[in-house]
This record gives structure tokens, C-alpha cells and sequence, in this order.
């Protein structure tokens, strides 16, 4: 009920910068079939799939006070703006630990929990395709041998990205 409803609210941030819609809604597909293979349970599956629609929200606001969508822009901006759609709607579930992964999401070191950890593979999952497949597998291979950590996210990446 609540994930369409955030889904359109962030189709409707992301109006000015549409390709975020695209990124998000890939992740969003990324974390659900990590949370599949995962056996991760419903109240936690809400919690992830807020996390991933929301994962970019900050972009916008970095944009127009930064001139740039970087990630340390988008933890800086995303926590707020995150909250204020949640409590617009009326979710009040997990707000604060939605709003920690959110302003954390480009920061590694800070994730302590399967929630962050699926966000952080789903979200790294459709970074990764921006590499060069053939030219780039020994930085693919390291880089899905240092983050990955859910057996589920390991195999999609390796399927995805490493070629053997």
C-alpha cells in the first residue's frame, strides 16, 4: 500500500532529474530479488523497499545547494527529505533507521545490518553496469569480492558482471 504511494512521490522529486527514476526503480528490482533469495521477512522487506525507492531522494536538493549530485550530497540532503514524504503519507514505521541508511547509503564503513547491506548490493548491483564488462573483470571480480555478502547478491553479480 505505502511502496506505490512512496514510488510516486519520488517519480514526482525526481521530475527534474528523470534518469533518477530509472536508477531507482532498478534497484528497487535489485533489493527485491536479493530479499527474495534472503528468506528476509515482510516487516523487513517494507523497510528495505523504502529504503531502495527512497535510497536517492537527496539528489535534488544537493543539485539545487550544491550544483552537484554526489554522494556525500545526497547522505547530506536525503535523510529530510525522505522523512517529510514518509510523514506526509503517514508512515511511521522504522522512520529513524530509514533515515540512518539513507544518509549513509554511499558510506560502506557504516553498515551494520541486512537491511543496509541489501541496499548497499542493490544500489552497487546497478552501479556496476556502468563498467566495461570485458575490459574490467579483474576491478568487477574485486569489487563483488569486497561488498558483497548476501549469497544471493554474490550470485547476481557474478552472474550479471564476471565472465567465465
Amino acid at each position: 500500500m505505502y511502496k506505490e504511494r512512496i514510488i510516486e512521490e519520488m517519480k514526482e522529486v525526481f521530475k527534474v532529474i528523470p534518469f533518477g527514476i530509472e536508477h531507482t526503480l532498478k534497484v528497487l528490482k535489485n533489493a527485491e530479488d536479493i530479499m527474495k533469495g534472503e528468506n528476509i521477512d515482510d516487516e523487513e522487506k517494507e523497510l528495505i523497499s523504502i529504503v531502495a525507492i527512497l535510497h536517492d531522494i537527496g539528489a535534488v536538493e544537493a543539485q539545487n545547494k550544491y550544483g552537484s549530485i554526489e554522494g556525500h550530497y545526497q547522505e547530506k540532503e536525503g535523510p529530510a527529505v525522505a522523512r517529510e514524504i514518509l510523514e506526509k503519507l503517514g508512515y511511521n514505521k522504522h522512520i529513524d533507521r530509514i533515515c540512518f541508511i539513507i544518509g549513509n547509503h554511499h558510506t560502506p564503513f557504516k553498515i551494520d545490518g541486512i537491511d543496509f547491506q541489501i541496499q548497499w548490493e542493490a544500489d552497487l548491483l546497478e552501479n556496476l553496469s556502468v563498467m566495461d564488462i570485458k575490459k574490467e573483470q579483474q576491478e568487477i571480480k574485486k569489487c563483488i569480492q569486497q561488498n558483497f555478502k548476501t549469497e544471493t547478491g554474490k550470485r547476481i553479480a557474478y552472474e550479471r558482471y564476471v565472465l567465465e
